[in-house]
Formats: C-alpha cells, structure tokens, sequence
C-alpha cells in the first residue's frame, strides 16, 4: 500500500505526547449480529480457524477536534499514574467502554507508531478477552457508538478496499474495511491491516478498489 500526504508528515519531538490504543481480541457472543459478515465456512485460508473471533472498536464523537467521527480502537493518550503503556490502554478503553480491565489479558506491545496529524506516539496494545463483560457508550462527548465486528468479516476480501483522502494539495491512501454500518478507515485500518500482515491472516484483496475517505 503506497502511503502519501498526512502519511508522510513528521512529528515535532519537542511537543508529541505518547498514547496507547488497546487491540482486544475476544470469541464472539452467540448471536452477536453487530458486524458479523457470515463468512463461507467451506473457504480455504486463515480466516477458518478464526472463525469466532472479533475485535472491540468505538466510533469517536463527531464533535471532537481530532479524528470526528472515524472508527477507533479504544485508547488515548497515556497519564503519569499509568504504569505503562498496557496500563493506559486498559484505562482508557474502561472510561470509554465500561470493560472490566482485570478480564483482559495483555499478549504484548507492538511498536510504536507515528500519528503526525495529532502529533501522537501511539503503542498499540495487544489484548485477549478472558473474561467478557458488557459495554457501552461511556461518553457522548467521547464516543458515538461500542462495538465488535469479527475478524473474519474483516479478513474478508469482499469487505476490503483503499480510502482515498484529497486534502489541501495532497492525497492520503489508507486501507479500509466494510462493515455493516461504518467503514474502518484511516490510521485505525492501518494498524489492523499491520496487524493481519504480521499475524499472516491477511487474505489477497484487490488494493485498487478505491473509496472516497467517509469524512
């Protein structure tokens, strides 16, 4: 995937604050419909044995200054009682899902990632959902909407396509996930394609299917 425009911008050292973003991972509730593609169980591939899984996203407040309205993972930027960058992560995701932190297991910090565009040093957290509890909107101010969409809807070929962003003179191309009533764009489809890369679930999708970016 060829990045350009925001993409490439360089965070000021002196001003950047570090953030964490919690990437959980958990089995599905029986009956979730909330993002659930349905995937052919007879298809070859990785997703087979994913079959079950999802991941925990929130959708920002379209009144915020940074990001309005984009789909997240739960996250934010970290404080000084945190104790690391797992810590933060959990805390966040509690204030903006209501999620139990103890029922989380964390598998692992991936490397941190520059977001120029904040001016954020993000460390995506890796998170497994022992033990489930509910969630919800925390703060309308915050979020607009909780939910899970499962990773073989994601790794869904059918369901992938490039976001295209034209902005002040420049052009953005992120990947970009379908689901049933939101598109995962932006610097989120990035850490989650990231992610499937590194993991080796990826399933070949057609990169030239491109979409306007849904601001």
């Amino acid at each position: 995937m060829r990045r350009d425009g925001w993409q490439l911008a360089a965070l000021d050292p002196l001003t950047s604050r570090r953030a964490a973003v919690l990437i959980l991972f958990g089995d599905a509730p029986s009956g979730a419909g909330a993002g659930r593609g349905g995937a052919d169980p007879s298809r070859s591939g990785p997703a087979d044995a994913l079959h079950g899984l999802d991941l925990l996203f929130v959708m920002r407040s379209a009144g915020l200054s940074n990001h309005p309205g984009q789909v997240a993972f739960p996250g934010g930027a970290t404080d000084a009682g945190d104790v690391d960058e797992g810590a933060a992560a959990l805390r966040e995701a509690q204030e903006e899902t209501g999620l139990d932190p103890s029922g989380v297991e964390i598998l692992g910090l991936l490397p941190e990632v520059g977001l120029p565009i904040s001016n954020f040093m993000v460390t995506p957290v890796l998170g497994w959902w022992a033990r489930q509890s509910p969630v919800r909107v925390m703060d309308r101010g915050e979020s607009e909407h909780v939910f899970r969409c499962s990773v073989d809807a994601l790794l869904d070929a059918a369901n992938r396509r490039t976001a295209v962003l034209h902005r002040e003179g420049f052009v953005s191309r992120t990947p970009a996930f379908l689901t049933p009533h939101v598109v995962i764009w932006g610097f989120t489809a990035m850490l989650l394609d990231a992610v499937f890369e590194g993991l080796g679930w990826t399933l070949p999708w057609d990169e030239s299917m491109e979409i306007p970016a849904p601001l």
